[in-house]
């Protein structure tokens, strides 16, 4: 009878997770997860192929949470917000992760759901199939960017308050914008935002 596996996909997703939170994703490399596991780096590779594989497994584990049942009945916008910024919290509780996911949403059990979902309310609000792909696709986009900036861009650092600081006469329109966004918070910022591409995604 063979001996049951020490480290189990979900152990070395942690790790690699682990790793990740803890140095960023340019700290994660298969010796990296091995020494966070106590093992050799060719020892790893018994567990898994590649890194491509193991990114994949860390993806799962973050969005593991990530809710797709249905949202209550009622008018498709409120539902399809409700949607997104579930997607919006589970991606920001590991901000670090984010490049992955464009790699490997599409081998993500979890991340499958949750569009399969989002696919439902937007055919039951009358989309046709091309409205359908391109609503799915801008409102990842819009996810994907809205995190990024929150958490690695300009709202996590000093680039709006620089920004805002620019000559007046120079750049009236983009430091007045920036003044005025150093106001909002960020959840402000992305209902506001999904409400527009929201907007544009009502049928006349």
């Amino acid at each position: 009878m063979p001996r049951p596996r020490a480290h189990t996909p979900a152990r070395l997703a942690a790790a690699a997770l682990a790793v990740i939170d803890r140095d960023g994703l340019p700290g994660l490399s298969m010796r990296a997860v091995a020494v966070e596991l106590g093992i050799s780096t060719m020892a790893l590779y018994r567990y898994v192929e590649d890194r491509d594989a193991l990114e994949a497994l860390v993806v799962e584990l973050a969005l593991s949470t990530l809710d797709s049942t249905p949202p209550p009945a009622g008018p498709w916008p409120g539902r399809v917000t409700a949607l997104v910024r579930r997607l919006r919290t589970t991606v920001g509780a590991h901000p670090a992760v984010l490049p992955l996911t464009l790699t490997h949403r599409h081998r993500s059990p979890s991340v499958l759901r949750w569009a399969e979902t989002l696919l439902g309310v937007l055919t039951e609000a009358g989309l046709g199939a091309e409205e359908r792909v391109v609503a799915l696709r801008a409102l990842l986009a819009y996810v994907i960017g809205a995190v990024q900036q929150e958490h690695l861009g300009a709202l996590a650092g000093p680039g709006t308050a620089a920004i805002a600081s620019l000559p007046a006469e120079e750049y009236p329109y983009l430091a007045g914008t920036a003044e005025t966004a150093r106001a909002l918070t960020p959840a402000a910022e992305f209902d506001g935002g999904l409400t527009l591409l929201l907007n544009g995604l009502r049928r006349p």
